[in-house]
């Protein structure tokens, strides 16, 4: 994993073109996972349908576990997207990792913190959005003083962490899974001993990181959805 990223400026603002190419694809990839699943829809599901309304069904019932649905449906179509985008990034650097003149090209956008980061502010700012616009500013703001002032500057702390936690622990899953498996595959390389020691670890360890690709966009999906009901929620 010693490899150097693909860095381009552009306007002052420097650019990580690994991460924009499997940005790129993981958003199609999620794109023709909904369009082939969409295509022939009828009141009897069938094939890809089937799978769609299995993940439909499967969010819904996260949101339901952390917010009343009356609430939480409006973030139906935002938890589908999360679980799925966030499942097939964490794949994508499972099968094989291409590097070009030393610079790291094929990964998983997910083994990158700026990503994770990313995505996590995006979900802290919309649950401050739908906060405000759901309760109302003044009443939303008096959540953070409530029941004492003193309590600001905590709560303040608490919003901070938890976008940092968000984060930072679906990139810690995914980065060490990557890491072990370039270990694993430098076994590989090292003539027929070393092939024969290291393929079943290897195959192993992808069966593994399948799942915990699955789980860390489960969770990720969870604590957003509970970020969410934190602000939106009448009771909270």
């Amino acid at each position: 994993m010693d490899h150097g990223a693909p860095m381009v400026e552009f306007l002052g603002l420097t650019f990580n073109l690994s991460n924009v190419l499997m940005i790129t694809v993981a958003s199609l990839i999620v794109f023709i996972i909904a369009l082939v699943c969409t295509r022939n829809l009828a009141m009897k599901p069938t094939g890809m349908q089937n799978f769609l309304e299995w993940v439909m069904d499967f969010v819904k019932g996260i949101i339901r576990s952390s917010m009343d649905w009356k609430e939480g449906g409006h973030f139906h179509v935002l938890g589908i997207t999360l679980i799925m985008y966030i499942f097939i990034s964490n794949l994508l650097g499972l099968p094989f990792a291409i590097t070009y003149n030393g610079e790291l090209w094929w990964k998983s956008p997910t083994a990158d913190p700026t990503v994770t980061l990313t995505l996590a502010a995006t979900v802290m700012a919309l649950a401050h959005y739908y906060g405000i616009k759901q309760r109302g500013f003044k009443h939303y703001v008096k959540g953070f003083v409530t029941p004492f002032s003193f309590m600001l500057p905590i709560k303040l702390v608490e919003e901070f962490s938890n976008t940092l936690t968000l984060g930072l622990r679906l990139y810690g899953n995914i980065y060490a899974g990557e890491v072990l498996l370039a270990l694993l595959a430098g076994g590989l390389a090292t003539g027929v001993g070393g092939t024969i020691a290291a393929i079943i670890p290897t195959i192993a360890w992808q069966g593994f990181s399948t799942f915990m690709g699955a789980i860390q966009a489960y969770i990720f999906t969870l604590l957003s959805m509970v970020y969410l009901s934190h602000k939106v929620s009448q009771d909270h």
